[in-house]
């Protein structure tokens, strides 16, 4: 079974994407900010994780690097709905840093699903 980390500070999103890929078999762990998901992967391997870009303690970007670097055979997708720039220029960090795909929110939920199954080798 594929295992997904959803890692956003909206409770909202987390739980919605949580369903949207249990329903689709997936194995998936939730983390409220880049400090708590780099925990559980501590004690997990995960084959893809989903990461909002803006969020405390440890923001999207330094989650992604830090995935990159410890983590590299796992995939990243990094969504954003902006903040105080464009969510464009973040997500254009967030690639530059190592994103496989990258959701400008709100985004739609076939996409993300399609993007997961691609990257995960489940399409």
């Amino acid at each position: 079974m594929k295992k997904v980390l959803v890692v956003d500070d909206e409770p909202v999103i987390v739980k919605m994407l949580r369903r949207l890929f249990e329903r689709e078999g997936f194995s998936v762990s939730t983390a409220l900010n880049g400090e708590a998901a780099l925990e559980l992967m501590s004690k997990d391997v995960f084959n893809i994780v989903i990461t909002d870009v803006i969020m405390p303690k440890k923001e999207g970007i330094e989650l992604i690097t830090t995935v990159k670097r410890d983590f590299p055979g796992t995939k990243i997708i990094a969504m954003s709905g902006g903040g105080r720039l464009s969510a464009k220029g973040y997500l254009r960090s967030a690639k530059i840093l190592g994103a496989d795909k990258v959701f400008m929110k709100p985004f739609d939920h076939n996409e993300m699903l399609n993007a997961v199954k691609e990257l995960t080798g489940d399409f």
